[in-house]
């Protein structure tokens, strides 16, 4: 079979994903312009032609395509088909070929067909399922978990949509649509033929593809303000009052004088930009009646008063005083301003204790701890997303009737902060910590804490984390010190920690231990040189070295071979296998060591040996290899130790390469050996790499005295409760992970040789009638005694234990110099805060909590240490569940990094920032900036530059917080979050649709509305829009709830988002406009509709904002308190009076007796024609025109809802009438037609709208240039030597602007036919 097509159509992948599966055989030809289609030839010579009937025909009777599922499936070729033809209209090639018109009405039909899928796939992972019917759909219609041809069709006739046409909001409205596109391309047999993916990343609306005249004129008169969908921020109004209190008449006064004070200052403003307006008109007016300098200056003026009106109302706002309630009385603001929306109401929160649990309440108790920052400097766009998912969980909880408590906190984080303030004094003062002296360098970190925790704290409460400040810790306090030391004794007495002379992971140049998760491993193929710190020549890796051991009896040699050559220095052994014929006549000899002149043994050993690799002889290094070292134990060898700590030779037995850097050593022993005539050659050697994660430095396995904690029986336990079900991860995923790790977990080193963090409570015991002898050793080095550490909580208990190990004797002791491992700490967090191991009320009402939220980064290095230390400490799992998030990388998928000048502070994105703000940052100590090397800044700075040429707009909080809570609905399955900035800005932007629709709204609801109590009573009693949103209200807060508790982020934001954009703004708002126009004296029915949809219209706004809070808790607290509450309710009550924030209202949960199937149905049809009627407007270009509309209807059901919803077809359609035909009736002449389904037909009636004449003639002049420049193209093509001479690429682009002239051109002639017959 062979298999062609035309360039860029989708049936390819198609059909090359297909045979993935079903292993059919096809010649796939090069693509063909001169098809219009797809087509399969078959060997007797047949054609198969259309993508569907191909992709039946390649699947045959495989598991693509079962035979009981055919029909549903060959429904959805069909609409795969629909979309491919109606994608081509905004894809290449034939985008070039479509007319803005055609594009459009292309858009109706897409939005109506993905639309349809994305309802379809909610919930599913596939299109098609056995046994079970999809909501609303017919029987038989099956909603998805076994993938099928039908997958595959749609897959590759949508994909080129979101990869370069749907903007990120439209992409978010489709959110199922997008999950299971970014799940179908991640399946091995779609990336085989994809690869990958990358989705479009406008910020919204649908990107036109590029004219190449439109782009001149562009380039020409400059930028054009905002994509699709964006709306500018509108004036302000500053006239806000505060609002009222019960006051005593002093501070009344007072408050009177403020509000009064705030006014002038608004109205100064207002004045002075009004002064500034009419200035510049009269300026414009005197230069002359210059009409584009008149509206220049017009234009700038208005943006300077509506700048001057918002920061009026900024002021006034941030005037508030601290922890008071912010006035919102007063006409809404013309705009959304996120400055003045979110001043004072955290601190007003925070006043009202609204953040606190109540000790005394019966209520569930749903506790979290933070994942607590390390106080290195300010929090990044990574720990926005950890708060943004957290506080939206805690404020659904605390809505959702929880005794809620957040537990804020921060973590010392040992290493990074010590490195970070090192670096800070050598910079700033030309010191070392060891000039300071411990005390002196533990003064300087607690200055660095003091400044940066409070940064900390203040962004945390930004980002309107509704953390209990008065149960905030920091891992260094004294209750949380206390707990370390009460763990490590108990876990010593136990004998679960203990003292041990073993390989560490150590870093250079950081001069500490790390624990294994603190390592991570490069692969180095082959011969590499890689730079490393500390180092200007780069270093070699990935080589074998063979050189060769002189017998001591001088009767040969024994050649070894190794990729660490410097490493020969503390070689105490050579293994053979004992099995190995070679060797066997060896065994016991000695070897010379050609430094030193020690005497290495020749022993055998089958467990290390590999005879049949290399020479079959190993080099063995105890003291800096993990192997060597085990079989340095089994064989009693010696443990040299060749490197200090600062990875220089040492002077034990290393001859004159003592002193030099252990990277240095490895050039110079191979130099070494050379001379002495010893070296056998190199040899390419792929090897694994260990750089630390922190320093990337090169980690070197050495032998030291350090703590230990036995993990394996804690670790056993860890893994039980999450079997029996006592311990949740979500996703499940991730517990194959846990189990993998915690059943091959090897013992934790606690030790770090650092002076800040919680120093060991350990204790060496001098005797002093050994003091200054050799017997007593020396802690930390190789002479120390283990015996003579005794542990206590403090130095007396220390000392006691002692005495009781010598009695009678007199000592002196040591503590160690060590802390523990910054993770130790971390590890008691959950019990910890509440004061363990005292029995605080709080550890017994609070502990354990019900969740724990983080990264799934962290997931062995904090969360398995939690459970291991709780579980073992407490006796029980410290949390009941587990959710981990994905990580955010930059939008182009790099993962931050301060050296790429990509990493983020939310409160930039908040409150927006220049370029060259963001360059200065890079001098700063924010995050640790301002100890990048020169070369790193300079390189952040063009990263900056090519990610934020303009900077970052300001967002606002609840803008940015949407964004990242939604985001992670695209990052299922632990897949990384890509974040362009450009999504949080498009949130701004629908931010400001929101109040402005509110704002609208309001204006017809007035401030003196009374919501009827109690309403609605009787659902099925009111219009149909306000039953129609009613339903969809509840469906999308069951939707919503439903995906709270699974953590199901994205969805839950779909569903708020839709339900707000698509029901509220876009259909049920616009339909009030004419109720809202009725005339109250027209009798009863009219008064009454205007109430229901009033009443129906405060609850949609009052449940919605409800609905919303969790996500953007600011924007909804502003508008809740604005919306009008009615005189009555002064009476009510203090049982019936609502709350006074919505962040302690109830969150909303489903009402059935709101929900209508029926209405939905109905409107849904509704809806499809309205969306056909819009196309068929927009291809004859019709703007403010109001046409006649006729439909008519086969069913006679349908034809009667379409009578009856009369006036929300002429609403929705801007259509003068709405008229249904009756059977046999014909529509006036001069219609232009559109078919909606098979049973239903409009008509847009457009006789006196267009002037059909000039419509012919302006089409004709059309015609003449379209076929001026094809006939020109055509002699281009068919000059002598075009084919031979002229470039493919040129050739490519001659025949795709043949193929769209040619289009233009049947559209231009198709216009000039339907222009006719209105003439007709």
């Amino acid at each position: 079979m062979s298999f062609t097509a035309p360039p860029g159509h989708p049936s390819q992948p198609l059909v090359l994903i297909a045979t993935t599966y079903t292993g059919a055989k096809i010649a796939v030809q090069a693509p063909d312009s001169d098809l219009k289609g797809p087509v399969l030839v078959l060997p007797d010579g047949k054609k198969v032609e259309g993508s569907a009937a191909i992709a039946r025909h390649v699947a045959g009777s495989s598991e693509l395509y079962p035979t009981e599922q055919q029909d549903e499936i060959d429904r959805l070729l069909g609409i795969a088909e629909a979309i491919e033809a109606a994608a081509a209209k905004w894809l290449p090639p034939g985008c070039q070929e479509a007319s803005p018109q055609e594009r459009e009405a292309a858009r109706g039909e897409l939005e109506r067909l993905l639309g349809e899928l994305n309802g379809r796939l909610a919930g599913s992972p596939f299109l098609v399922r056995l046994g079970t019917t999809a909501a609303g759909w017919p029987p038989g219609v099956l909603a998805g978990s076994s993938l099928t041809l039908a997958d595959v069709a749609v897959c590759c006739a949508a994909l080129g949509l979101w990869q370069s046409v749907l903007g990120a909001d439209v992409q978010q409205q489709l959110g199922s649509l997008t999950d299971w596109l970014q799940q179908c391309a991640a399946q091995p047999h779609f990336a085989s033929v994809l690869g990958p993916v990358s989705w479009c990343s406008a910020p919204t609306g649908w990107v036109p593809p590029p004219d190449p005249a439109e782009a001149g004129k562009k380039k020409k008169g400059g930028k054009k303000g905002g994509s699709e969908g964006q709306e500018a921020p509108a004036a302000q109004d500053g006239n806000a009052a505060p609002a009222a209190a019960k006051l005593d008449p002093e501070k009344a006064a007072k408050k009177a004088a403020k509000a009064a004070e705030k006014a002038a200052k608004a109205a100064k403003a207002a004045a002075k930009a009004a002064a500034q307006k009419q200035q510049q008109a009269e300026k414009a007016k005197d230069g002359g009646q210059d009409k584009k300098a008149n509206k220049k200056a017009e234009a700038e003026a208005k943006k300077a008063a509506e700048a001057a009106e918002a920061e009026a109302w900024v002021d006034a706002a941030r005037s508030t005083p601290a922890g008071e309630k912010k006035g919102v009385e007063g006409e809404m603001p013309k705009g959304y301003v996120p400055k003045a929306v979110e001043a004072a109401w955290y601190e007003w929160w925070q006043q009202c204790g609204f953040f606190k649990p109540d000790l005394e309440s019966d209520k569930e108790p749903f506790v979290m701890v933070i994942p607590p920052p390390n106080v290195t400097g300010s929090l990044h766009i990574g720990h926005a997303l950890t708060n943004a998912i957290e506080d939206t969980i805690i404020r659904w909880r605390r809505m959702s009737g929880y005794n809620t408590l957040w537990v804020p906190g921060t973590d010392h984080a040992g290493i990074a902060t010590q490195t970070v303030v090192e670096k800070k004094i050598a910079r700033e003062q030309g010191k070392t910590r060891h000039d300071l002296g411990r005390e002196g360098f533990l003064e300087e970190v607690w200055k660095w804490v003091g400044q940066y925790m409070g940064n900390i704290n203040t962004q945390l409460k930004r980002l309107g984390s509704s953390v209990d400040w008065d149960r905030k810790v920091f891992t260094m306090d004294e209750t949380l010190s206390a707990a370390v030391k009460e763990a490590f004794v108990r876990l010593h007495q136990e004998g679960l920690i203990y003292r041990d002379n073993r390989l560490v992971n150590w870093c250079c140049r950081l001069k500490t231990a790390v624990s294994d998760i603190e390592v991570d491993y490069i692969d180095v193929p082959k011969r590499t040189l890689l730079t490393v710190p500390g180092y200007e020549d780069l270093v070699e890796f990935g080589v074998l070295t063979s050189f060769a051991y002189p017998l001591e009896d001088g009767s040969g040699e024994i050649v070894v071979a190794t990729t660490r050559p410097e490493t020969m220095l503390g070689d105490t052994a050579v293994a053979v296998h004992p099995d190995d014929p070679r060797y066997q006549h060896l065994h016991g000899k000695l070897l010379v060591h050609p430094v030193n002149g020690r005497k290495i043994p020749i022993i055998a050993d089958a467990e290390l040996v590999d005879m049949s690799f290399g020479t079959g002889a190993v080099k063995i290094t105890p003291a800096h290899d993990p192997n060597d070292f085990q079989t340095g134990k089994r064989h009693g060898l010696d443990f040299v130790n060749i490197l200090d700590d600062n990875g220089r030779i040492n002077t034990t037995g290393t001859g004159h390469f003592a002193g030099q850097p252990r990277f240095q050593a490895r050039v110079t022993v191979v130099e070494f050996l050379k001379e002495q005539g010893l070296f056998r050659g190199t040899s390419d050697n792929p090897m694994r790499l260990g750089l630390c994660s922190r320093s990337k430095d090169v980690i070197e396995p050495v032998l030291k005295p350090q703590w230990w904690v036995n993990c394996q029986g804690m670790a056993a336990e860890a893994c039980e409760a999450v079997r029996d079900g006592r311990l949740e991860i979500i996703p499940r995923d991730f517990e194959a992970t846990w189990f993998r790790w915690m059943e091959n977990i090897r013992d934790w080193c606690v030790s770090r040789q650092l002076w800040w963090g919680h120093r060991i409570p350990a204790y060496y015991i001098l005797l002093e009638d050994e003091e200054g002898a050799c017997q007593a050793g020396s802690p930390g080095a190789p002479s120390e005694q283990m015996d003579r550490w005794v542990v206590g909580r403090d130095e007396a208990e220390a000392q006691e234990a002692a005495q009781q190990r010598y009695p009678g004797r007199a000592f002196k002791l040591l503590q160690d110099e060590d802390v523990l491992d910054t993770w130790f700490s971390s590890g008691l967090f959950p019990f910890s805060v509440f004061r363990w191991p005292t029995p605080t009320p709080d550890l017994q009402r609070f502990y354990p909590g019900a969740l724990l939220e983080t990264g799934h980064d962290i997931l062995f290095f904090w969360v398995a240490r939690m459970v291991m230390l709780g579980m073992k400490l407490t006796g029980q799992v410290p949390f009941k569940q587990v959710f981990l998030h994905s990580l955010v990388r930059d939008a182009h998928g790099r993962k931050m990094s301060k050296s790429l000048g990509n990493v983020i502070d939310p409160i930039n994105v908040i409150e927006g920032i220049t370029l060259e703000g963001l360059h200065a940052t890079l001098e700063g100590g924010y995050l640790d900036w301002g100890n990048l090397d020169p070369k790193e800044v300079a390189k952040a700075r063009a990263g900056q530059q090519a990610d934020f040429p303009e900077g970052i707009e300001e967002c606002g909080t609840d803008a940015l917080r949407f964004a990242l809570v939604a985001y992670t609905g695209q990052a299922r399955g632990g897949r990384d979050i890509n974040l362009d900035i450009k999504r949080v800005v498009a949130y701004r932007y629908w931010c400001n649709k929101l109040w402005n629709a509110i704002r609208f709204a309001m204006m017809n609801l007035g401030q003196d509305f009374a919501p009827t109590r109690g309403f609605p009573e009787s659902p099925a009693s009111l219009p149909f829009p306000c039953r129609w949103v009613l339903s969809r209200l509840s469906s999308a807060v069951g939707t919503t709830v439903r995906s709270m508790h699974a953590y199901d982020f994205g969805s839950a934001t779909q569903a708020v988002y839709a339900f707000w954009q698509y029901d509220l703004c876009d259909v049920f708002i616009e339909l009030m406009k004419p109720v809202m126009a009725l005339d109250d004296a027209a009798g009863a029915t009219a008064a009454g509709r205007k109430q229901a949809t009033r009443d129906t219209l405060w609850v949609c706004l009052e449940t919605g904002l409800r609905l919303l809070h969790p996500f953007m808790p600011f924007v909804t607290e502003e508008l809740w308190q604005r919306l009008p509450r009615g005189p009555q309710q002064a009476q009510q009550t203090e049982q019936q009076q609502r709350p006074a924030s919505i962040m302690v209202a109830d969150y909303p949960s489903q009402q059935p007796a709101w929900e209508d199937p029926r209405a939905e149905a109905d409107m849904a049809y509704i809806l499809t024609v309205v969306n056909r009627t819009r196309s068929l407007r927009s291809d004859y270009e019709l703007t403010r025109q109001r046409p006649p509309l006729f439909l008519a209807c086969k069913d006679a059901a349908r034809a009667e809802l379409l009578r009856s919803a009369g006036m929300e077809l002429t609403t929705l359609t801007s259509s003068e009438t709405s008229t249904v035909l009756e059977d046999g009736q014909a529509a006036p002449q001069g219609c232009g037609v559109a078919v909606v389904d098979d049973t239903t037909t409009l008509y847009l009636l457009l006789s006196g709208i267009l002037d059909a004449a000039k419509e012919i003639e302006k089409l004709g002049k059309k015609q003449a240039e379209a076929e001026a420049k094809i006939e020109q193209l055509r002699k281009k093509m068919e000059q002598p030597g075009y084919r031979e001479k002229t470039p493919e690429e040129v050739k490519k682009a001659d025949l795709e602007k043949q193929v769209k002239l040619g289009a233009e051109l049947d559209s231009v002639l198709h216009h000039i036919e339907d222009m006719k017959r209105l003439l007709g």
